[in-house]
């Protein structure tokens, strides 16, 4: 195992444990280091002011600390303290399963962190979006048990074949972004891709709208009325530049309903509006109102077109409890609900979420087709038949029965035998010598084995994935690419170097350092780099040297005029340490 687990992780199942990567702490260089230290000073200077309360209180309870990036073992020994744990990935994972983990109260945590160039925001995920915006909010136990809710609800939400792609795109813009030297015109190029296939996505499946309502609320979520709210979605508490630029009173903001899921986001620009919630428990509220829309609640028949249109592994589950798993391709209809489902490809059958004994895929390797509904001229459904009923209407072992059912799916053959459910009632029946027709079409021929009809007079409901997730192998993740690790220049080696000698001095780990030898061999060698310059004058200010002090702000006064851009980060930087020294007098 590449990762060191603990009672929470060992609950997940294999699936997921197969998009956990070691976090390989040893990786981040002084530099990275100094990013973090930097975006979680200013935000906690400046979040302690906007964010919600839980934000500062959560920093403490999990472990977060501003002047290192968070080691994932440290994280988990406190998180597991609130019945949560975190696990390292690569990037982006797929949402069904970045959804999964959640409902597992698990948080995952992308662990590369973003370049200096890009300190202020990232379309990629990073630690220091995923550490320091997701985990100390979840401090708050309704938030918790909201984030737990999402997954465990948005895990189910069916997907449309094209949400894969457009997944797949947007990972591979993120990668290639937060990869130092990637040309303009292949950024264009990806960026160019994603708004074609977002112009094209044709109806939002339940995945694209519940996602929506996770951007709105877990992302990008304000608390408290429009006029008066405080920040605590994780992009937001993570990003230096939004975190501000949402405060403004020119960015509009909403009363967080229902309608929210119809917003569309787009991760490369600034939001066109946010929404505030007046509480969390608001936000449990309005997701069940949308798992009240979604087809795990409303089965019927646009659930099966559902699955049948995300050319996915999903289940239908009928009013007896059956449930089938597979990947769903034909259905017929009759006055508006289905009467006959079949899925092609390995198939299981299930009951309360347990695989059916000698059901699995070996049994049905090749799909899996059954009637749905009740039988002609009863008014008594099969499932709901007594002993007495069944023998009255000859469904018996050993009868030879011709069922014809309402919508004219017609099933003859001989009765073998018939699963119970502990209540007693009939769930599947299993005949021999079987033919099973459709308006003159063949459905089943006797040659073909047993027949195995599954009892259920509805669809109650239909969602992604398998029913029991033991019946599938679902370990078959691949990345079709993974984060680029770009190799060190000897210029930039080299100023890692600068950077550590400075971070060990102030640490008090080697205090023999020259700081001003440092300090001139940056303005000879980096003469564009600010972030260690920023650092040698919190050092400068500590030991009171006040003409050191004035030479380095001298030369970021320069570094600011060749590069304007960095310009505001230098000014925060700096007042971040006048600020905290003439607190500290």
């Amino acid at each position: 195992m590449s990762y060191e687990s603990n009672p929470i992780l060992d609950k997940l199942p294999k699936h997921l444990k197969q998009f956990i990567k070691p976090q390989n702490y040893e990786d981040y260089s002084a530099i990275d280091q100094a990013v973090w230290r930097y975006v979680m000073r200013k935000n906690v200077d400046y979040l302690s002011k906007v964010a919600h309360k839980s934000y500062v209180d959560g920093l403490l309870k999990t472990g977060i600390s501003i002047d290192h990036i968070p080691n994932m073992y440290g994280m988990n020994r406190i998180l597991k303290e609130i019945g949560w744990a975190a696990v390292a990935v690569d990037g982006f994972i797929p949402p069904s399963a970045f959804m999964e983990f959640q409902a597992y109260n698990v948080l995952v945590i992308a662990s590369d962190i973003r370049q200096l160039e890009h300190i202020e925001y990232t379309p990629a995920p990073d630690i220091i979006h995923e550490g320091a915006g997701h985990a100390p909010i979840i401090a708050n136990p309704e938030y918790a048990e909201y984030l737990r809710r999402f997954g465990e609800i948005g895990s189910k939400a069916i997907s449309s074949a094209k949400d894969y792609e457009l997944y797949q795109a947007v990972r591979h813009l993120s990668i290639i972004k937060e990869a130092a030297g990637t040309p303009q015109d292949e950024i264009d190029t990806a960026e160019k891709h994603i708004e074609e296939l977002q112009e094209n996505m044709g109806k939002p499946s339940e995945m694209a709208l519940i996602r929506n309502l996770h951007w709105w609320t877990v992302e990008y979520g304000l608390i408290g009325s429009p006029e008066n709210a405080k920040i605590y979605g994780a992009g937001l508490l993570s990003s230096i530049g939004e975190s501000k630029w949402c405060m403004q009173s020119d960015v509009i903001k909403e009363p967080y309903t229902l309608e929210a899921a119809n917003i569309a986001f787009d991760i490369t620009k600034p939001q066109p509006q946010l929404f505030a919630t007046p509480n969390f428990a608001h936000l449990s509220q309005v997701l069940e109102d949308f798992a009240n829309t979604m087809a795990l609640r409303t089965g019927g028949l646009s659930g099966v077109q559902k699955l049948i249109d995300s050319k996915a592994l999903g289940s239908i589950e009928l009013s007896t409890g059956i449930q089938i798993s597979g990947q769903f391709n034909s259905v017929i209809d009759h006055n508006g609900k289905p009467i006959y489902l079949r899925t092609v490809g390995p198939t299981a059958l299930s009951y309360r979420e347990k695989e059916l004994v000698g059901h699995g895929t070996e049994q049905h390797p090749e799909g899996f087709g059954s009637p749905v509904g009740k039988l002609k001229g009863i008014n008594l459904a099969i499932e709901d038949m007594s002993p007495r009923d069944l023998k009255a209407y000859k469904i018996y072992e050993g009868e030879q029965v011709s069922l014809e059912f309402e919508g004219g799916v017609t099933v003859e053959g001989t009765i073998v035998t018939g699963t119970r459910n502990l209540q007693g009632k009939i769930i599947l029946i299993t005949f021999k010598d079987c033919r099973v027709m459709h308006d003159g079409t063949l459905l089943f021929l006797p040659d073909w084995g047993l027949y195995h009809m599954a009892i259920g007079q509805e669809v109650v409901s239909a969602f992604n994935g398998p029913a029991d997730l033991n019946s599938f192998n679902l370990i078959t993740h691949e990345l079709t690419e993974t984060t680029i690790k770009s190799k060190k220049s000897k210029e930039r080696a080299q100023l890692e170097v600068y950077y550590k000698q400075i971070r060990e001095f102030r640490e008090g780990k080697n205090t023999t350092i020259s700081r001003h030898k440092v300090f001139q061999e940056i303005k000879k060698e980096h003469p564009n780099d600010w972030l260690l310059p920023t650092e040698l004058y919190e050092l400068a200010k500590k030991s009171s040297d006040e003409d050191f002090q004035k030479e380095i702000i001298e030369h970021l006064e320069t570094v600011k005029q060749h590069n304007p851009k960095v310009g505001h980060l230098i000014d925060d930087g700096l007042s971040l340490v006048d600020h905290s020294f003439s607190h500290s007098i």
